[in-house]
């Protein structure tokens, strides 16, 4: 076990069932549990998990919810709005554990803000009441246009796998200088999923001005691990305990709880 982890957070994970329904054209995950996360993370130090919704679900977020109720209080959640729900269906939500919205301009079938600023007048204040954040998995060049909408809507914003700070990225000011925007605006970023940045194996974040990233955000950083590591092959998954090696030296893992309180 990471002594240093101890009590510690995993930022990012998802779960499957491959009974539940995946959304049209997208790929059939395996099934991959809780329970399974769960023992895997407790032999790291790691006691508590922020499951996030995955695109291949859409906006039925039926699997997260239903196993942050079985978790009592001891995860977390960030899910994906049909933009339908009711105050007390949100209420219902938060009292289960979620405490974000997520928002994919990656996947083919992720989901995106159409109207942002019906969004920002409708959204922003119920997100406010809760507490809430707005996750997003973009590419660096999307960060420009997030930092001016979290200026606009004053809500805290978390940015999956480094913002998108690839190895082409990280040689654009232009993209670093979103970063301090961002930063500098309450947002967090998560340390995160190296093979969606363009590293090999072992997929060292280190590899990246990871120092730079820490600089300008500080305190909110959180490690996640990104597993199940959908689309990779068995051989190329990344061990969890030596992700977590890479990167002990250079953050806490317990700071996460300041998000998801």
């Amino acid at each position: 076990m990471n002594q240093s982890a101890a009590n510690g957070w995993d930022g990012h994970v998802h779960i499957f069932d491959r009974n539940a329904p995946v959304a049209h054209g997208h790929y059939a995950p395996e099934h991959h549990t809780l329970s399974e996360i769960e023992s895997l993370a407790a032999q790291n130090g790691m006691a508590h998990l922020v499951l996030v919704q995955p695109s291949v679900y859409g906006h039925d977020n039926a699997l997260i919810l239903q196993a942050l109720k079985r978790s009592t209080g001891q995860h977390r959640g960030v899910v994906v709005l049909s933009h339908e729900e009711t105050d007390e269906e949100l209420r219902q939500w938060h009292a289960l554990g979620v405490r974000g919205v997520r928002y994919n301009l990656v996947s083919p079938v992720g989901n995106c803000i159409s109207n942002w600023a019906q969004w920002r007048t409708v959204w922003t204040p119920r997100l406010q009441a809760l507490g809430w954040h707005v996750q997003w998995y973009a590419k660096a060049e999307h960060l420009p246009q997030l930092a001016q909408w979290q200026s606009e809507c004053g809500l805290p914003f978390v940015l999956d796998h480094l913002g998108g700070m690839n190895t082409e990225a990280i040689k654009n000011e232009t993209y670093w200088q979103a970063l301090d925007m961002l930063a500098q605006g309450g947002a967090w970023i998560k340390l995160s999923a190296g093979y969606r940045l363009g590293l090999a194996a072992p997929y060292d974040l280190q590899a990246l001005p990871l120092d730079r990233i820490l600089q300008i955000f500080c305190s909110r950083c959180i490690w996640g691990s990104d597993w199940p590591h959908t689309g990779l092959a068995e051989d190329q998954k990344p061990n969890y305990a030596q992700t977590l090696r890479q990167i002990s030296s250079k953050i806490g893992f317990t700071q996460a709880s300041q998000l998801y309180s």
